[in-house]
């Protein structure tokens, strides 16, 4: 029998049912897939070749493909990874053939407020420790990849400012006069050390490097993470690889990781990571693990590889989206779909009676915190208000002509009556409604959600992306700001306005991609305004150049590329068992 999620730990949860799992061995064999194409990491976990199972059934039709979102959340997380796992297990109920596909956690939220995102109560990814810790080290690779450039640009700066042009010559190198305030990337860290936003490095002699401004982002915000998700092969990564624009020259034209010569280096660390991971559910059923999260500083999907070939092996995949709709979905809508080519046939959109709240005016959950007794009593007020927001999500979804079913994430404290109103006001905009326990009932407690997926996957859709390409950029962006934010328009600081306009003027940036970088916790740019703001206009600061990754990336409201750890982090609850060494406190 598995534990009981209302009295044991998610890290206890997991270390039981990783005690009666099955081995990678038993999952490829059950999948079809043939030895050659498994690359074991242990016994539980594996890499499978991606290539060789494209190639080999490349006429195998694909399966039906689901998105997992979300509304807007609190800051405790509206459970879409817990969903994942347990629509997956509940669709294992059904006799489905069935895949999950969602991101590998960073280790900034594992070790900060957030958890690892393996979901939880009995519908979780295992086993945990290794999905919590560096899983088979493509975070490594990504911060390796992205750590040589820094080094290739601040090395050929300090060389550049030292040596003659004759020296250069000689080493066959080209001046390249770049600019030491104008360098656009940063060196990245997997995780949350706001003390690393600013700093100066190359401090000492002139031996030290070029003395300069520079900082930290988080791991899974660089665009090495980004072009792994979108990459569709090896030849595709390393060609997006040399599009990345790691700084400019004097004059202001970009100087290219292929500029440096460091491009073919940073592929070569990432050779390994391109193939997805093999994990499962509690109740066996396979999940791929790829690429990174946090939609709203990233483009937080899990990769088009391990979409792709989930979609050969399996008749339904179940892929899931960083943050609400309006920043995770909107990316997998415009951006996702577009470079894959992949067609969803239903989204689904988490809801909790809890965020429900929030947004109708309890007070504000906050990590660590005692949840305030109006989570856990009665209040159809603030559950109806709070209904704005998940209203608005759904409309986004209908946008771009996807069947939308709202799942109520259920508590064992919702009463009938807020389950009855939400399920009444989520039917009447048009949605399927299907309320599901499977954080404490694991794929039992998911049936009613599996079976308004089916039927959703079952019923024709009328897909459309919101903008085409041709769109000027700052049109995409107003596009964006009224139609999924509900905004009444957008504003710029003078930096992000010179950058739109050269853009626009530029053939090769005006055909990328969109990656808007906003606030999750409000469908505006400020996290403090909860349901649907009304009268506010969206303020976008910077605009950065993600040539390789394919899109442009507008950053809104005050949000930074690296998060900060909160006075509580979750590191304080994670130990060793010194005699199995098991690690404890992980969720």
């Amino acid at each position: 029998m598995p534990l009981d999620p209302t009295k044991h730990a998610d890290w206890e949860i997991a270390e039981a049912a990783e005690a009666n799992m099955k081995t990678v061995f038993q999952l490829a064999d059950e999948l079809g897939l043939e030895k050659e194409e498994l690359l074991p990491y242990g016994h539980y976990v594996a890499k499978v070749d991606y290539k060789k199972v494209l190639t080999r059934l490349k006429d195998r039709p694909d399966g039906k493909y689901i998105d997992v979102t979300a509304i807007t959340p609190t800051p405790l997380g509206e459970g879409k990874s817990t969903t994942t796992m347990g629509l997956a297990q509940g669709m294992g109920k059904r006799g489905k053939s069935v895949f999950a596909t969602i991101r590998q956690p960073s280790g900034g939220p594992t070790m900060n407020v957030k958890g690892s995102a393996a979901g939880g109560g009995l519908s979780q990814c295992i086993p945990l420790t290794p999905f919590s810790l560096g899983l088979t080290g493509d975070i490594n690779a990504v911060m390796n990849a992205h750590n040589l450039a820094m080094v290739a640009v601040t090395s050929r700066l300090q060389h550049e400012f030292n040596a003659s042009d004759a020296f250069l010559e000689r080493r066959g190198l080209k001046r390249l006069n770049i600019d030491p305030r104008n360098v656009e990337m940063k060196w990245v860290i997997d995780f949350c050390a706001q003390a690393l936003r600013n700093i100066i490095i190359g401090i000492g002699t002139k031996r030290d490097g070029f003395m300069m401004e520079s900082g930290f982002a988080i791991a899974v915000s660089s665009e090495v993470m980004a072009i792994l998700a979108m990459a569709k092969d090896l030849k595709d990564m390393r060609e997006r690889m040399g599009r990345i624009v790691v700084a400019y020259d004097k004059q202001g034209n970009p100087i290219t990781t292929e500029d440096l010569g460091v491009a073919g280096a940073m592929t070569a660390w990432m050779i390994e990571a391109i193939n997805p991971n093999l994990m499962q559910t509690i109740e066996g059923q396979p999940v791929f693990v790829h690429a990174g999260p946090f939609a709203n500083i990233a483009v937080g999907q899990s990769s088009i590889i391990a979409d792709r070939v989930a979609l050969k092996l399996a008749d339904y995949v179940i892929t899931e989206s960083g943050f609400a709709a309006d920043i995770g979905f909107e990316k997998f809508w415009n951006i996702k779909c577009r470079e894959s080519g992949l067609v969803p046939h239903c989204a689904v959109i988490v809801a909790t009676i809890r965020a429900l709240k929030c947004h109708g005016g309890a007070p504000l959950p906050l990590p660590g915190q005692p949840l305030d007794k109006a989570y856990t009593e009665e209040h159809l007020e603030w559950v109806e208000k709070g209904c704005e927001n998940l209203i608005h999500h759904i409309n986004t979804v209908k946008k771009a002509g996807i069947n939308p079913v709202v799942c109520i994430n259920a508590f064992h404290t919702d009463t009938e009556n807020e389950i009855k109103l939400v399920r009444r006001l989520a039917e009447q905009a048009g949605a399927r409604v299907a309320v599901s326990k499977h954080w404490q009932y694991g794929g039992e407690g998911a049936l009613e959600l599996a079976d308004a997926v089916i039927d959703a996957c079952n019923e024709p859709s009328n897909f459309r992306f919101l903008y085409e390409l041709d769109t000027p950029l700052r049109q995409r962006i107003e596009l964006i700001a009224k139609e999924v934010y509900g905004a009444d328009g957008v504003e710029y600081a003078p930096i992000a306005l010179e950058k739109a306009k050269r853009m626009e003027q530029d053939p090769n940036l005006q055909k990328l991609g969109t990656c808007m970088v906003k606030t999750h916790l409000s469908l505006s740019d400020d996290p403090m305004k909860k349901g649907v703001p009304k009268g506010w206009r969206l303020y976008v600061r910077d605009i950065l150049t993600y040539g390789g990754a394919g899109f442009v990336v507008p950053v809104a409201g005050t949000i930074s590329l690296m998060p900060g750890t909160a006075a509580n982090p979750a590191f304080m609850n994670i130990d060793v068992d010194v005699e199995t060494g098991k690690v404890k406190g992980l969720f």
